[in-house]
Parts: C-alpha cells; structure tokens; sequence
C-alpha cells in the first residue's frame, strides 16, 4: 500500500495540555510491534514568521473531558515517569474537543448530503502540474490526534476528497507528517480514512503517504509491550502509562486491529518531495538511525520487528524530543539534517505551532476563549524549518497545505 514500508522480514476548556515532552519555556520569547519520547529543551525562539490562513476555518463548540471513559484511573508506573529528566509526560485531564460546522452539530452527525452542505460551496478541483513527469501537486497534513471531522474538512477545503471522503484530487501527492491517534476523539478513524485515500490515490494515479510519528510508536508500544516495565531515566516505566498520560483513547485501543498494527509499523520515518525534507519530529535525532533516509527507514523498521521492549521505548523517547530548530542554533540544526539526508527545507509537524511561538497561555492572544490563533503554517530557522501542527488539540487548526509554500 502507498506510503508503507514492507518488512524485510517476519509502533477547551480553558486549560490546555501542553505537549508530550513539553517544558515551558523561561519566557514568552519559545503488529504487532511498538516502541516510545524525551523532552525538548525550551530556548529562545529565532526570528521567525507565520503565513497567511492556511487551514479549516470552523465554529468551535468546546468539550472539556478527562479522555474517553473509563480513562480516569489507570494502572501501570507513572509516577517514575514524572521523575525521569527525559520524558515529560503531559497532564491526565486531556481535553477532547468536539467541533462542528455549527452549534451543537459535527460533520460526523449530518448525513452525506448534510455534510456536502456544512463544507460550503464546492471546492475548486485540483489541478495537475503540467509537467511531462506526471506528477501532481503537493499537499502535507500536519498532525491530526484523532480529529476525523478537522480532518475530512480541511481535505475536503482543499479538493482532495468529495462529500463522500472518497479520494478526488487525481494524481495529486499527500503526504501525513504522523500522529494520526490519541488526544482526540477518533483514531482510528483517522487511520481507516488514510489507508482507504492511499488506495484510492495509488488507482487515480497519485498517492497517498504517512510518515511514523512518536503517536504512533507510543500505540505499537501500549498494544504490544503494555504494562512490561522499560528503563528510563528515573528508573522504569511503561508504554502503558505512557499512552495514558499522552491521551491515549480507550476507544481506540478496542478498536485497533491487525491491520492497523501492519500498517503503523511500516511506516517510514521520513521523506524527500521536490526538495522538502519531510518528517514528523523537530529533533535531531535521526541522525542517530542512518546517514541516509534509506538507512534510518531500514534501522526504525528493523527495531520495531525485533519487538525489544527497551530498545523501542528508546526509539520512542528519541523522536519525542523536540525544539531542536527554535532557537539560535536552530538553523544549524535543520542544515545538519538537510545535509546527510537531502533538501532545501524541512517540514516537520509534533510542536504545535503555539508552542513554537511562545503563546500559549499569552494575556494577547487572539484565539476564541483565549486559545491561540494559527493562521498557517510556522516558518523559521531562517527560513529552513516550517512547522505544520497547528494545534488541532488546542482549538488550533488541522493544517492542508499545498507547497511549495507561496512565500
């Protein structure tokens, strides 16, 4: 299936949670097989930009809950995870939000013909490049948490898919940065959705593609390894406890099949598309898997088919750094990687966008109910890095955005 890797034998209300592996920063200036994150470190933002509106706008009709139910309690060693100087955990009483196109609706609640209407007048059709190569435009989608309905309409905004979420965008290339599960309300709906466009895009001439996000190693993790204790920096810990404190869903784990597993597990942990390094975690720690794109694709796969409790929650704990492009060495981060891997800029999700910016609980800011406001994608590191998570798991936005980016 596109965007799969194939083994080579035989992972509001007002409060917000912050991020998995988030510290705040000083000042407001910043399947069968698993694995799982380590805190960033908070720094000083470069100079940065953000673009215009690129994303769904929607009304925002807020539901604060503790997860989905049955998530209050929960067995397993957390508490050696609040010690452990490399992983920061975010907090239990995660929200799940439900947005609709309306007071008191979702897209989920309306038939087909009613979810046409919510979208508004038709989206313009995708057009080809007129290139003799026959590849189509490029689109990226930031991370997702659950989120189907954000998802389906910020796809549909953008002409990828019809009323009915069937692929419509031709020979057009789509590429999700990761974390397809937990925090939001429908995971693995989210997964269904992906994995249905990437036959659907691969039949129609384009594709469909995903990259492994920690999310989803933190999932293979919880699901095959569970309550087995793993060393960590405090001492030991679970992918079971972890999964819980990171908004994993209840829902989701029930109805995570076979295939799903399959298919996490193979997913690639990194790409190049028209000179944009693509990946999911704004950390250096790729480097640590292979010189090559090739190579680290080779090496994550390897670790999550030996099924090794420890090394995967060390896979895991690596690509949960974070903020390794924000402050002044961040552009000599980000050409380290485009160096040994290839591109001219990277693209990377994880970090939501706010974070980035250092607004997150800000006096000014300009979201609804004090939430922050994310207009598009987040460029920075002179100009190397764009962050694509938007925030959809703060009342944020779930980014599509076609690149290149009209800067």
């Amino acid at each position: 299936m596109p965007g799969q890797r194939q083994p080579t034998s035989t992972g509001p209300d007002a409060r917000m949670a912050a991020p998995d592996g988030y510290r705040a920063p000083a000042a407001p200036a910043g399947a069968t097989s698993s694995a799982l994150g380590t805190a960033g470190t908070g720094n000083t933002p470069s100079t940065s930009r953000t673009l215009g509106t690129i994303g769904t706008p929607r009304t925002n009709t807020t539901t604060s809950t503790t997860g989905t139910a049955g998530m209050a309690g929960h067995a397993g060693p957390a508490d050696p995870l609040h010690d452990d100087p490399e992983y920061t955990p975010t907090e239990r009483d995660l929200p799940v939000i439900a947005r609709g196109v309306g007071p008191g609706s979702t897209i989920a609640d309306l038939p087909t013909a009613g979810f046409a209407d919510a979208l508004g007048p038709e989206p313009a059709p995708v057009l080809a490049r007129p290139e003799t190569d026959g590849l189509g435009p490029l689109f990226v989608v930031g991370d997702v948490h659950g989120y189907l309905d954000e998802l389906r309409a910020a796809l549909a905004e953008q002409g990828l898919i019809d009323a009915e979420a069937n692929w419509a965008a031709g020979n057009t290339r789509l590429w999700f940065l990761g974390d397809f599960t937990d925090r939001g309300p429908d995971g693995i709906g989210v997964i269904d959705l992906v994995m249905q466009l990437s036959a659907q895009a691969a039949a129609a001439g384009g594709y469909c593609k995903a990259l492994m996000g920690n999310h989803e190693l933190l999932l293979l993790g919880a699901k095959r390894f569970g309550d087995t204790p793993v060393q960590s920096g405090a001492g030991t810990a679970s992918f079971q406890a972890a999964w819980l404190l990171n908004g994993g869903q209840r829902t989701d784990m029930e109805r995570l099949e076979d295939h799903h597993l399959q298919w996490m597990s193979r997913l690639d942990a990194m790409a190049e598309e028209d000179g944009h390094l693509l990946l999911h975690s704004d950390t250096t720690a790729y480097l640590d898997y292979g010189d090559s794109i090739e190579a680290v694709n080779d090496t994550v796969t390897e670790t999550l088919q030996r099924s090794d409790a420890d090394e995967c929650w060390d896979l895991f704990r690596k690509f949960t750094k974070r903020f390794a492009f924000r402050d002044e060495a961040g552009a000599l981060a980000v050409r380290e990687l485009l160096d040994a891997y290839g591109g001219e800029r990277l693209v990377h999700g994880h970090s939501p966008i706010p974070y980035l910016l250092g607004e997150v609980g800000a006096e000014d800011a300009d979201g609804e109910d004090g939430a922050p406001a994310v207009n598009g994608p987040h460029v920075y590191a002179d100009d190397l890095a764009i962050a694509m998570d938007g925030g959809v798991t703060m009342a944020g936005k779930l980014l599509v955005v076609r690149f290149p980016l009209r800067d």
